[in-house]
């Protein structure tokens, strides 16, 4: 390696690594907001907080990683343009293709590296992230229960008092309200001096014992005019214990967290396993939808189509109006109730091509951010070298308008490809297709020395137009 390469080479990992650190702190600074109401209140102690956040950031690289590279490379070229080292160089003959030669090398192998790290240490990172939460729930599942407010546990909102022990599973001054499945309004409510959590890492369920207190339950009265006396029952207990199932604690509405999105913790073999096994549940399911369907009418599938032209409108003047009333009710009934089944087995087909759409996303996310890292530093060195700017000023804009751009139309477009509305690869790949136009523009304006805007093709036709309507007098 010359003197020039290994010149450019430490200044652009000195500034990628020392902006990658930055912004994946913000990053999981970020994250720790989010998820505040998780990790504080929750008696956990500095090591689980880390092993959090430890578990949650590869998550974080597919946004870090691309920025970096966009924003050290403006800066990179950006210094060396500002400080006329390009000028010196192209002066002794050295051209930017010749310059960025190096560093191409290097983003290759960072775009492998970063495919590596998609494909295996991201749905690992994953994998290991649901079982630690489990584990907590399950070595210390007290951290489910805040004091002094109600917290939401499975079918139970659980309120104490105060919480002491080891691990906070001794409880003093418990109020539990259950949750009902049905629609009669009833409540059902526990209050008890004391309790006790005993759980074990090999059960998934979780046992809160209740001591010396008391049990309320509504009655709901068959007759509306008796429940405006509100009558209730009350029995007292000595011991109490109520089983709680230890995947009901901690559920979060984010996505990330659920359970269900398993094509985040697959590799690039295991999802094009499990994609071609939900292909082929999929089609299984169409067809058993559709002979349900047709046996449902009273049809069956015949090998060659024949179509009746022949229409008898008379036939329901055959039979008395009555009958005939009852009929078209019939007829009308029967036809609603299969209009409800083809709506239901639309939306059941419409989920499983979600999910479908879903891993097809996951698979291409891989390569995506492999490619965007080489995309961002074509992108990021020719604009460096023609704004001819470094530092933290003029390049955290660039960088941060062009990101902010491919970040939005790379989510839009998954978005919408999970929706089946367009396809998971268009989906994925729409962000990069925008922008190459933009890098493979930006490089020939760099090697050629144009400038980012031609001003002489704007204001060249707005002089010609005003010299028309105002042309120069003779004297």
């Amino acid at each position: 390696m010359k003197i020039l390469d290994r010149y450019i080479l430490k200044s652009f990992i000195t500034t990628f690594t020392t902006v990658f650190v930055i912004l994946l702190l913000i990053f999981i600074l970020q994250t720790v907001w989010l998820f505040i109401s998780e990790l504080a209140g929750k008696d956990l102690d500095l090591i689980l907080i880390v092993k959090f956040l430890l578990f949650k950031m590869p998550s974080l690289v597919p946004l870090v990683l691309p920025l970096s590279v966009l924003l050290a490379s403006i800066m990179t070229f950006g210094d060396l343009a500002e400080n006329y080292e390009f000028a010196a160089m192209k002066s002794a003959g050295i051209s930017l293709q010749r310059i960025m030669r190096g560093l191409t090398v290097f983003i290759l192998f960072l775009s492998g590296a970063a495919f590596f790290f998609a494909n295996n240490v991201i749905p690992y990172a994953e994998y290991k992230f649901i079982n630690f939460r489990k584990e907590i729930a399950q070595v210390k599942p007290a951290m489910a229960i805040a004091e002094g407010q109600f917290s939401e546990v499975g079918s139970y909102t659980i309120k104490v008092d105060k919480k002491s022990g080891e691990n906070g599973n001794l409880l003093s001054g418990v109020t539990i309200h259950k949750k009902t499945n049905g629609y009669d309004g009833s409540k059902n409510v526990i209050k008890a001096k004391t309790g006790v959590l005993i759980s074990s890492e090999k059960s998934s369920v979780l046992q809160l014992v209740l001591h010396d207190g008391y049990y309320y339950e509504d009655i709901v009265p068959q007759k509306f005019e008796d429940r405006k006396k509100l009558p209730f029952a009350k029995s007292a207990f000595k011991r109490y214990v109520i089983n709680i199932d230890l995947t009901k604690i901690n559920t979060t509405s984010e996505d990330d967290f659920k359970i269900k999105n398993t094509d985040k913790m697959l590799t690039m073999n295991e999802l094009l396993y499990t994609i071609d096994s939900l292909k082929i549940n999929y089609n299984k399911e169409v067809v058993s939808i559709s002979d349900n369907i047709l046996q449902r009418v009273g049809m069956s599938l015949p090998r060659k189509t024949v179509v009746n032209t022949k229409i008898e409108p008379e036939i329901l003047s055959k039979f008395q109006t009555v009958d005939r009333a009852n009929i078209l009710n019939i007829a009308s009934s029967y036809c609603t109730n299969n209009n409800f089944s083809v709506d239901s087995y639309k939306a059941e087909l419409n989920d499983k091509i979600e999910t479908i759409n879903e891993h097809w996303i996951a698979l291409y996310e891989k390569f995506v951010i492999a490619f965007s890292c080489l995309l961002m530093f074509f992108i990021g060195a020719p604009l460096g070298a023609i704004i001819r700017k470094g530092g933290l000023g003029l390049p955290i804009v660039f960088a941060v308008t062009i990101f902010i751009i491919f970040h939005f139309v790379n989510t839009f477009g998954k978005k919408v490809a999970q929706e089946n509305e367009i396809t998971p690869f268009m989906g994925c790949w729409l962000s990069t297709m925008i922008l190459l136009p933009l890098a493979i523009l930006l490089t020939y304006r760099a090697t050629n020395d144009i400038g980012l805007v031609n001003m002489d093709l704007i204001l060249t036709p707005i002089q010609k137009f005003f010299k028309k309507i105002f042309p120069a007098s003779n004297d």
